[in-house]
């Protein structure tokens, strides 16, 4: 047994040194107390990682299939009237979104910004509440409004009841609309002095749109837009004015929903007009992205990456074209996020190296001291001597 306890002995890999051998120095104190401090941020630093959730990010081949594509914007126009204001979505597949409104909301906004109403439609036109007579004489008794869309009407007794009518049927059938003064839904409800009393003033408009996920553009624009030999066009010609400010603030643009850590570069950002036509154009990449926290919730959204052009044009050209727009493509590749903790092991591991790595370093630091103190104490002794 003792032969054996012998044996263990030997394999000792931390030999002891008598107390009575040890030399200690004020340098070796000092640094002591310096790997000691520094030993215990590198320790905190180190229990931080573990109790906080780390993110792992992969690259991925984006392979879904007929999913949908959320677009959230909140944008200021500060000299641009909401009733002249319109937004339209295109893709390449040949899906168009005119004149949209539905979860739109318009805030007119005065010079000095502050908000004068709220509406969640495009013009916010008065219908005709009492109309007199009806398309082809006058109303007999218990006998609706039937107003006329004055020749747009797609099917026969089609009815146009309000200057927004009359200018969605006009849209519809690719015509443009010369004079509303000739129209009498628009004469009765006042369209040009609408128009003239909202004259000065600016438009916030927010909201969402819901397209397909694939390639395409949605734009603001001033008038109505209608295909013209399969020409996206705007009549501008009801507001009898062609030069528009479209100078704008986006205030929030992003596609899909927000995750942690997410940056829009387009948020806060400011564009002044200083040409009379054009048409100012950003050009975004869409990075799918898939978040998932460390409950396991997964977040499916986008990031995105942005350049910015204008385009302006000659005098009396390319008018129709005059807008702000947002022309996006889709990236084939997915980034993903996952939130974890580091496991335990790997926590002791790091401890491990920290106090091994701290205490090894310093001891190298402390013999290098130690011996050219030692060095140089026998070199001036022997100076003496000499």
């Amino acid at each position: 047994m003792e032969g054996i306890m012998n044996k263990l002995r030997h394999l000792d890999a931390y030999p002891k040194v008598n107390e009575d051998f040890y030399s200690r120095t004020l340098s070796g104190g000092f640094i002591t107390l310096v790997s000691s401090v520094f030993m215990l941020l590198l320790f905190f630093s180190e229990i931080r990682l573990y109790l906080h959730p780390v993110v792992e990010t992969k690259l991925v081949v984006d392979t879904s299939r007929g999913e949908t594509l959320r677009i959230n914007f909140d944008v200021t126009f500060p000299a641009i009237a909401c009733s002249i204001l319109s937004l339209d979505a295109i893709d390449i597949s040949g899906e168009q979104h005119l004149d949209v409104k539905h979860d739109i909301v318009k805030k007119r906004l005065d010079a000095n910004g502050n908000v004068i109403e709220v509406r969640p439609d495009g013009v916010g036109s008065r219908k005709m509440e009492k109309p007199l007579q009806r398309q082809g004489g006058r109303l007999e008794h218990n006998e609706t409004y039937c107003g006329s869309c004055y020749g747009a009407e797609s099917i026969d007794g089609e009815c146009c009841n309000s200057c927004e009518e009359v200018r969605d049927a006009y849209r519809k059938i690719g015509w443009a609309m010369s004079d509303l003064d000739l129209i009498e839904q628009c004469k009765r409800e006042g369209f040009f002095q609408k128009i003239k009393d909202e004259e000065g003033e600016g438009c916030n408009i927010y909201g969402s749109l819901e397209v397909k996920k694939v390639a395409g553009n949605f734009h603001f624009a001033p008038g109505k837009s209608f295909d013209q030999s399969n020409i996206h066009v705007h009549d501008l010609q009801a507001f009898r004015k062609d030069r528009f400010n479209l100078s704008h603030t986006i205030n929030r643009l992003a596609f899909g929903d927000y995750f942690p850590g997410v940056v829009n570069p387009l948020d806060g950002v400011q564009w002044m007009q200083k040409q009379p036509i054009g048409m100012y154009q950003y050009f975004i990449k869409v990075v799918p992205t898939m978040y998932t926290d460390e409950n396991g919730h997964t977040i499916q959204t986008n990031q995105f990456s942005v350049t910015e052009h204008f385009k302006g044009a000659e005098r009396g050209l390319l008018d129709n074209l005059s807008g702000v727009f947002f022309i996006y493509d889709l990236s084939p590749i997915k980034v993903t996020f996952a939130e974890g903790h580091v496991s335990f092991l790997h926590f002791l591991t790091n401890v491990c190296a920290i106090v091994g790595g701290v205490f090894a370093v310093s001891g190298i630091i402390d013999s290098c001291i130690y011996h050219g103190q030692k060095a140089m104490k026998k070199k001036m002794e022997i100076g003496k001597f000499n």
